[in-house]
């Protein structure tokens, strides 16, 4: 039975083996490791409220990093639900293939127009100002167009290919960074090509191409 924190940008996950998830102060989930086999893995995303998530960018990548430290191998598959996640180290970064990713046309939801996009887990995007998170967040994320609620992201986009973005992770709360958010942030704003997404925590990069997102950046251990 064992367990270590890590972090990617400040969003901090306990990894759990074959022990019960507790929440601690200063987590924003819990990668809860429920098979391993050689380079392959199946996990659990747990949110600090006790609800699952279907996906997390960030916690898979820590997943994946997780089970190279412990394989001394480049490369991991990580199993989360449906998906199964390609996570290979690239230098001091792990490079993430996550798979299909689906943009709705915008709506009107709440007086603010929304783009809806899955990355295996909702999103919604608001194209604004990222400090109006804190209204824009909890408003959305429980909104009842969104009966099992969402993830929210308020963008801004400063040129092609580079956006600067703030997190309301469903469940959670905002968070320093997000790696589903900056597909979905990517997605919604760009739609194909290389995106350098800024987070209050750090910078993710996204690659859209064919319907499909590569996403790459850190994870630690504490």
């Amino acid at each position: 039975m064992t367990s270590s924190r890590w972090h990617a940008h400040g969003n901090v996950y306990l990894v759990l083996e074959a022990e019960p998830y507790v929440h601690e102060d200063g987590l924003d989930g819990a990668v809860d490791v429920q098979s391993v086999d050689g380079d392959d893995m199946t996990i659990a995303i747990v949110n600090p409220d006790g609800s699952h998530a279907e996906m997390s960018g960030n916690g898979t990548r820590i997943a994946g990093a997780w089970l190279m430290e412990r394989t001394g191998h480049d490369v991991a598959h990580v199993r989360v639900g449906p998906r199964v996640v390609e996570v290979r180290r690239v230098g001091e970064l792990y490079e993430s293939e996550l798979g299909d990713v689906e943009v709705s046309e915008p709506e009107r939801i709440a007086d603010l127009d929304v783009v809806r996009v899955s990355v295996g887990n909702p999103h919604a995007v608001v194209v604004g100002d990222p400090d109006d998170l804190p209204r824009i967040g909890p408003l959305l994320e429980t909104h009842p167009s969104f009966p099992n609620r969402t993830n929210v992201q308020v963008a801004r986009v400063d040129a092609p290919g580079e956006v600067t973005a703030r997190v309301w992770e469903r469940g959670v709360g905002e968070t320093t960074a997000s790696g589903s958010s900056a597909v979905a942030v990517a997605a919604a704003t760009h739609g194909e090509g290389d995106v350098l997404v800024h987070f209050p925590g750090g910078d993710l990069r996204v690659r859209l191409e064919g319907g499909r997102a590569t996403l790459t950046g850190p994870a630690q251990p504490i």
